[in-house]
């Protein structure tokens, strides 16, 4: 091998070929190989057992930052609690999170309506949008879904809705699906909601989050655990699906790939250049 064409390689060349392995599997995927783990397998059977049509709290707690990570499994979490024909009730604690979450929830209940599933907001499902007061609100809700969240994103009032006639505090939810990048989040609903209210619990969170909600895996107080694109991936093949996270896998596992290759070359050039090798 030439070692010094490499040490005068246009940088340039880098870029492009790092530009053409991450926009290439996003525009074809290459389907490389996803092992499901244990807490994604444990998060997809605790959403399973959920008897079909409960209401289910659906916290997602999050803003366009973490998008990438967090809207694909917040998409397989509603298709899989829509196929149950559970009701999510989806609430927000982030102030710039409100918008794109209710997008998302609306993107996914049109795919369902698109195929002849009748979904109405207020009856099927429930966006009662942001609330300020971080932890303060996760305790009120513990005294009534609809007196800490009086009116939904739309403005309507709570305790007039059909979905919310049967849901009074967290004693009739089965289940609480935390979706969650950062505080107030995963971290938090644990403490203040699974800890006081025994409300059992999942969480996808972003993967830089992921090793401090580990323990609460261990303890059970979290039925299972979504960590980062890797975890949305893992759950998009158990669910049988191909979107963007498992697209984004390819993608980001051939980048790493790449990038430990220029690791390897950089230190061998470096090596021979010490010990006067170079051809």
């Amino acid at each position: 091998m030439n070692w010094r064409s490499l040490e005068k390689l246009d940088r340039r060349w880098l870029f492009l070929a790092m530009a053409l392995l991450v926009a290439g599997p996003l525009l074809w995927p290459v389907g490389l190989p996803i092992v499901v783990s244990s807490p994604v397998q444990r998060f997809h059977d605790a959403i399973a057992a959920v008897p079909d049509g409960s209401p289910v709290l659906v916290p997602c707690d999050f803003d366009p930052g973490s998008r990438p990570e967090l809207i694909p499994m917040m998409k397989t979490v509603l298709r899989q609690l829509f196929d149950k024909k559970c009701r999510p009730i989806v609430t927000c604690l982030w102030p710039g999170g409100p918008a794109l979450v209710d997008q998302t929830l609306e993107s996914v209940a049109d795919e369902y309506r698109a195929r002849g599933v009748p979904l109405e907001s207020g009856v099927d499902y429930l966006d009662l949008g942001y609330k300020s007061g971080n932890e303060a609100v996760m305790v009120l809700m513990g005294q009534g879904i609809a007196r800490a969240f009086p009116r939904d994103l739309r403005g309507r009032e709570t305790r007039s809705l059909p979905i919310l006639r049967d849901v009074g505090d967290y004693s009739s939810i089965p289940l609480l699906v935390s979706i969650s990048g950062g505080y107030p989040g995963t971290k938090e609903w644990v403490q203040q909601v699974n800890a006081r209210f025994h409300l059992p619990m999942v969480s996808g969170c972003t993967a830089v989050s992921a090793p401090e909600y580990y323990p609460y895996l261990q303890s059970g107080q979290l039925r299972g655990l979504l960590g980062g694109m890797a975890g949305a991936a893992e759950y998009e093949k158990l669910r049988g699906e191909k979107g963007s996270a498992t697209r984004g896998m390819d993608a980001q596992s051939l980048a790493h790939v790449f990038i430990a290759l220029c690791i390897v070359l950089g230190n061998v050039v470096q090596w021979r250049r010490g010990t006067g090798g170079r051809s």
